[in-house]
């Protein structure tokens, strides 16, 4: 015996291989519309910026919370790298940087974006890796050595790309955001 689906868009149970055809056909589409968490590519629209976040988890959802709460929902692309700044400058790991600034170009090129902004965070464990230092014990200290990596990659955006904005921005593990650099 056929076993039967829910389908999503009618409510109304199908067999399976009715709703298989519905979807192989084109009916798919409108199916996944009506699953909820599902979105289809938007059509292209305008790009503000180029966001460079930390890799770390614990911060994901405050990065995404803040870039809505500043009108750029849908309106960036982003790059993370592990450290975020500290990624794109450092000598430790050259890769980081080649990618940085190939998404970087590619973003100009792409979406004609109008600025950059540099993200990082406090407690970062590849501030930790890289330098060999917890600085998180004297934040003091932790603030001086983010702006300082975010105002060396800052000057060589500035340098390469003088028509691009940068911020340059360092988060708290609470999702505060400041302005440093």
């Amino acid at each position: 015996m056929e076993q039967l689906e829910q389908n999503e868009t009618t409510g109304m149970a199908t067999g399976r291989r009715t709703f298989l055809k519905q979807v192989l056909l084109g009916g798919g589409v409108s199916l996944l519309t009506a699953v909820p968490g599902v979105r289809l590519a938007r059509a292209a629209g305008v790009t503000e910026a180029l966001l460079l976040s930390c890799m770390d988890y614990r911060l994901i959802d405050d990065t995404e919370r803040y870039m809505f709460e500043r009108g750029l929902r849908d309106r960036y692309d982003h790059v993370v790298l592990a450290g975020a700044s500290l990624g794109a400058v450092t000598e430790e790991y050259p890769a980081w940087r080649e990618t940085f600034w190939e998404h970087l170009e590619i973003s100009i090129q792409l979406h004609d974006i109008k600025r950059v902004i540099l993200m990082d965070h406090r407690d970062c464990g590849a501030y930790k890796v890289v330098l060999g230092t917890d600085l998180s014990k004297t934040p003091g200290f932790e603030t001086d050595t983010h702006a300082l990596r975010l105002t060396k990659l800052k000057g060589q955006i500035s340098e390469r790309y003088p028509q691009l904005a940068v911020e340059t921005l360092l988060m708290a593990l609470d999702g505060s955001v400041e302005s440093v650099g």
